[in-house]
């Protein structure tokens, strides 16, 4: 007989709760969602007020056997799910899945999974909050309509396998209109002057003149004017400032830090924080809010005061400033201060160090500062200074603990100004020159998205909450809209003036500039369907409007509006919308755009998305089918709206002959899976950063040999000779492992690779379970279309995207005729 049966959403989190509760109370876990709209166009009835129909998922059954059995034997359920919507909505599910009356249920909440957190929530349990639960309702509604009218019309007018939703359509336009930025500004040099000075006993003062001058002759004009300057210091102005720290994480600043400081991606922050979360070591990672509870600010204050001293602790309340924000809830903070190490690896140790260090520092004290500008007068130029500023901290605060990080778009041009402390100086003193130099700088745009800043963006503009953040970011680079690359720069000159005794010497020398890493690049997919929705669709990728539907789920979760009334009031606009949308002519939709003629034979040259991306055609489909057009594929970086005429006959010289290797020439070409080399049948990838352009033909034998050489190397003991060819010990990237009919089995610790008997290797397949596929906390979903997208698109593109990573990361070459022979050759 169970007396308390808890059910939590993940088992990390059941095992940590279970440790914490009597033997009175079972603890088990539900895998996250158990119940979703089914995958075909009746779950929602439109007609009767949207109302949706919800089935419980094939891989939940089992689970839904198991906790129907134990809640039916229990006095009491206490569902357990997260302090959020969606966790809210959870706990519906199970409670109508379940057939849970009222008596004998209740609904518990904690922020963080501590005894104390669990306790309080057993002493204080409450109702479902149907508000909550009708919030999530109408966003899975709403997006479910959107995805199900809106990808077919893509499918027909686009591309098969698109999908369209309310928040990754709004997401990937903001990629996209930052690319075009990018691509159309028009860039403009001015020149920097900077000064380096003897300020005596052996220090160096630098200095630089306040304005950039324009010109190359300006630059060399004010040089001239500088020849046999004295310089002396006319003015110097001291301020005392201070820096104040930032408040602790939310789910956004989280994600936005841990891209700056420690290069994780959106979905790997919330993962590893998933982890920590569990193991009760942080409190609840989604959140908006930037308060922390009395408990939390009393244990903050008493660890400073340990580690730091009295004088380093200085408590404040933050008020967080978007108005959607549940003070209620907390921010990310450690559940311990005092607790140090905490993560099970170094991913989850230096996530939790920073996350403990930045709660920590918003409780700390102010850093002082000084601050100095000095002026510093030119003989020959009375009407011009040049200034050096510094800065000299007399009392670090919070720096003492943590320092936060800027985005390349908003920190300082590092050379503009001077934040280092300055040397002894005085007003009148003589600064002895050593140095004047003009340098020319380039206007840079606004730089491309990362991730993090992605996030940023959308949080400042109310686009999604915490929650969607990390699942919108996925979605986009899963549904081939948005990649994230790196990029390399380009080369460009610039001058360098320098006056050297009385004259002024330029020199020309380069720089690499425009080169990107780990960026958001947007596809010529994203490109198409962007155009396409904002002029047919404008509703959707509306900025406004997606900030206003958030804000109207908020009011439906304060229950101030009814959530079928909402989905009503936008249904019908959006269903007018889409039947307008399909009468749109697909030549309209900007697939295929002509480039040009061909100056040799005067054929025209298109550029056009294909199945598999965009490419470039040479000539038209004869009607008797006598004559085929050439084709060529776009390059990284290329995309169809810009791409040039003179680019396009580029293209076209692939595939070329590289050369011979035993007597069988060497192709270069691309296909779908990206460059490569074709040699006797077979196919071989280029390196990152080689060109099939220009690849040479000794660089093409070095390929060749590489792989041959992996590949001998791979198969370490095979088992043909015994009747088992599906049976191999195998070379990996992170090591040995038996590969046993298609399974992919793990090696005990101390065996020897080259020794295992066949015996062995089917002993150790057979103990190693199948992997089933991830959902929720790693339980295998029917994996319902993200952000309204419907089943098919789903389906689709999660394949496309599948087959792209795999093949990506075995940089398996295809020619675009012989993609099977490729892909067989590469494996």
């Amino acid at each position: 007989m169970v007396k308390n049966l808890v059910i939590v959403e993940s088992p990390a989190k059941a095992k940590t709760i279970e440790g914490y509760l009597g033997k009175d109370f079972i603890v088990k876990s539900s895998f996250g969602h158990v119940r979703d709209l089914p995958k075909d166009n009746n779950a929602i009835d439109i007609k009767n007020g949207f109302k949706p129909t919800y089935v419980v998922s094939p891989d939940k059954r089992e689970v839904i056997a198991q906790l129907k059995k134990l809640a039916k034997e229990a006095e009491t359920v206490w569902l357990a799910s997260d302090d959020d919507r969606e966790g809210e909505a959870i706990s519906w599910h199970l409670a109508e899945t379940l057939d849970l009356t009222n008596e004998k249920t209740r609904r518990i909440v904690f922020r963080e999974i501590t005894k104390n957190a669990i306790l309080n929530a057993i002493d204080s349990p409450r109702e479902i909050d149907l508000n909550l639960v009708n919030a999530q309702q109408a966003r899975r509604v709403l997006d479910r309509l959107v995805g199900f009218e809106l990808s077919p019309v893509l499918w027909k007018k686009v591309k098969t396998g698109l999908s369209a939703g309310r928040v990754q359509s709004v997401a990937v336009r903001l990629v996209v209109e930052r690319e075009r930025e990018i691509s159309q500004f028009k860039t403009s040099s001015a020149y920097r002057v900077v000064a380096r000075f003897d300020a005596g006993n052996g220090a160096v003062l630098e200095a630089e003149l306040p304005r950039r001058l324009p010109t190359l002759e300006e630059a060399s004009n004010f040089l001239a004017r500088c020849v046999g300057a004295a310089y002396t210091i006319d003015t110097l102005e001291k301020k005392p400032g201070k820096r104040s720290p930032a408040p602790p994480f939310t789910t956004s600043t989280l994600q936005q830090e841990a891209s700056r400081k420690l290069s994780f991606s959106v979905a790997q922050t919330m993962s590893v924080a998933q982890r920590l979360y569990e193991a009760g070591k942080i409190s609840y990672m989604r959140t908006d809010s930037v308060n922390l509870s009395q408990e939390a600010l009393t244990g903050a204050k008493h660890e400073i005061e340990r580690s730091y001293g009295p004088e380093y602790a200085h408590t404040r309340q933050y008020k967080t400033k978007a108005a959607s924000a549940q003070e209620a809830h907390e921010a990310i903070r450690p559940t311990d201060f005092s607790l140090v190490k905490a993560g099970e690896d170094s991913a989850e140790q230096r996530l939790y160090d920073l996350i403990r260090k930045r709660a920590l520092a918003s409780q700390m004290a102010d850093a002082q500062i000084e601050r100095t500008t000095a002026t510093i007068g030119i003989s020959t130029q009375p009407d011009t200074r040049l200034t050096a500023t510094g800065e000299v901290i007399s009392f670090e605060g919070f720096l003492k603990a943590y320092a936060e990080s800027k985005d390349e778009d908003e920190a300082t041009d590092g050379e503009s100004s001077f934040s280092r402390g300055l040397p002894p100086l005085s007003v009148g003193q003589p600064l002895p020159l050593q140095r004047l130099t003009a340098t020319e700088r380039y206007a840079t745009p606004a730089a491309r998205y990362t991730e993090a800043s992605l996030v940023k963006k959308m949080e400042e503009m109310g686009i999604g909450r915490p929650s969607t953040y990390a699942p919108t970011i996925s979605t986009i680079q899963k549904r081939g809209y948005v990649e994230k690359d790196s990029r390399e720069g380009k080369e460009r000159k610039f001058h360098v003036l320098t006056l050297n005794g009385g004259e002024v010497q330029t020199e020309v020398k380069t720089e690499t500039y425009g080169a990107d890493k780990a960026k958001l690049f947007p596809t010529d997919t994203a490109m198409v369907v962007n155009d396409f929705l904002v002029e047919h669709f404008p509703v959707i990728v509306d900025f406004q409007f997606t900030a206003k539907v958030e804000d109207e789920f908020d009011r439906i979760a304060d229950g101030l509006e009814s959530w079928e009334e909402m989905i009503a009031a936008f249904y019908g606009t959006f269903h007018e919308t889409v039947e307008r949308g399909k009468e749109v002519e697909r030549a309209d939709v900007g697939t295929t755009r002509e480039v040009g003629l061909h100056p040799e034979t005067g054929e025209k040259i298109y550029a056009k998305l294909g199945r598999f991306g965009p490419y470039v055609q040479l000539g038209e489909i004869d009607e008797d089918k006598t004559k085929k057009p050439a084709y060529a594929n776009l390059r990284k970086g290329q995309f169809i709206e810009s791409l040039t005429l003179e680019d396009a006959l580029e293209l076209f010289k692939l595939p070329r002959n590289v050369g011979q290797y035993e007597e069988a020439d060497m192709t270069a070409a691309v296909g779908r899976f990206g460059p490569y080399i074709r040699h006797d049948g077979k196919f071989y990838s280029l390196a990152k950063g080689q060109d099939p352009h220009t690849v040479t033909a000794e660089e093409a034998v070095e390929l060749i040999n590489a792989k041959r050489k992996q590949e001998a190397e791979k198969v370490i003991k095979s088992f043909e000779a015994e009747g088992r060819a599906d049976v191999q010990v195998v070379n990996g990237k992170y090591g040995p492992y038996i590969v046993a009919a298609g399974k992919n089995v793990k090696i005990p610790k101390g065996e020897e690779p080259r020794e295992l008997t066949l015996e062995r290797c089917i002993e150790l397949a057979d103990a190693t379970p199948d992997k089933p596929a991830k959902g929720r906390f790693g339980a295998k979903k029917a994996a319902p279309a993200t952000d309204g997208a419907p089943a098919k698109a789903a389906k689709a593109s999660t394949k496309t995207a599948a087959a792209k990573k795999t093949t990506t990361a075995a940089k398996k070459p295809a020619a675009p005729k012989a993609t099977g022979a490729a892909k067989k050759t590469t494996k």
